[in-house]
């Protein structure tokens, strides 16, 4: 398949750059088995669901991961952690004018030294003078997505992050969840489903354009996750509506590899096999994306191009901060 079959034309002002001011205020778009669309609100979720189902959040915490800084020589850097790797020690993107060598230090926050320890493919392994959670938690920044325009701000500290995030780890949101607050999960309860987590940890891969002109050579980088077997007992038996693409991808990889904790480089694209998810909650995705792949896969190809052109024609907001859309297979 070709990477330009998944690609379609968004108008710049439909890409959200605020959350809505109450965050089960976004509108969704429902694409039903049968092909059908409906156009509701995000609100109206839990007459949707009954005691057959089961919600899977993803609970993942999304980590101040962007830090400022400077080489040793004074040219500016910025350093993106993906990935704390122990205590001291990060694997991370770095933006600089050119590649930092192997041994050479880097200054972050007020002077705390990281010194760039080798080359791993797109990222660096680097080791801080200081405990990374630390040095993160007083001098990063909420990595926003590349296409929100403007620098975090303090309502970003709190909309950039689901109200059940409870696991530190995450350099993106996951951001189907972004629309529930506590009231809105009390009503699924109340409607008898049942409401589960486990956690993946969204790493900047996510944001990675797919460089290669066909689907079948792109890979996909490698991201932590974690099932509890309490979540996998109550999914049997239950219609699965897993909430976002972070949590699809932890249990379909969770079927294929029987290991519910682990690393998860699983690639879905059209002709993937479903084996546990029945309904998917996402938002909407960037074109040509691995995850517009993925509801593709989902839905079928022809069928999600559909209601994406749906969307764009009723002005839906797009992408982390937009609206909602709920996918049944």
């Amino acid at each position: 398949m070709l990477v330009s079959e998944f690609d379609y034309e968004l108008p710049a002002e439909l890409i959200a750059q605020h959350p809505p001011r109450e965050r089960r205020a976004s509108r969704l778009l429902r694409l039903r088995a049968d092909g059908a669309l409906e156009d509701l609100a995000f609100s109206d979720l839990p007459r949707l669901v009954d005691e057959r189902d089961a919600l899977v959040l993803n609970d993942t915490r999304v980590i101040k991961a962007r830090l400022a800084g400077r080489k040793a020589s004074g040219g500016r850097i910025e350093l993106f952690v993906e990935r704390i790797a122990a205590p001291r020690e990060a694997l991370a993107l770095i933006r600089a004018s050119h590649p930092p060598a192997p041994g050479s230090t880097l200054l972050v926050g007020d002077a705390v030294r990281v010194t760039v320890m080798a080359r791993e493919q797109d990222l660096y392994r680097v080791a801080f003078a200081e405990d990374v959670a630390g040095v993160l938690e007083r001098f990063g920044a909420v990595p926003l997505p590349p296409y929100i325009a403007h620098p975090p701000a303090e309502e970003d500290a709190e909309r950039y992050q689901t109200v059940y995030a409870r696991v530190p780890g995450a350099v993106a949101a996951p951001t189907a969840g972004l629309h529930f607050d506590a009231a809105m999960l009390s009503a699924i309860e109340a409607h008898g489903a049942t409401v589960v987590k486990l956690t993946l940890h969204v790493g900047a891969g996510t944001f990675q354009p797919v460089r290669s002109d066909t689907v079948e050579a792109h890979r996909m980088h490698r991201e932590r996750y974690s099932i509890p077997r309490q979540t996998v007992n109550s999914l049997e038996n239950r219609r699965v509506l897993a909430v976002g693409t972070t949590s699809l991808r932890a249990l379909e990889s969770a079927a294929r590899s029987g290991e519910l904790e682990g690393e998860t480089d699983l690639f879905i694209y059209p002709g993937f096999e479903f084996r546990v998810v029945a309904r998917l909650l996402t938002n909407f995705h960037l074109p040509k994306s691995t995850l517009l792949m993925l509801v593709a896969a989902f839905a079928g190809k022809e069928r999600i191009l559909e209601a994406y052109h749906h969307a764009i024609a009723l002005r839906y907001r797009f992408f982390s901060y937009g609206d909602a859309m709920l996918i049944e297979r």
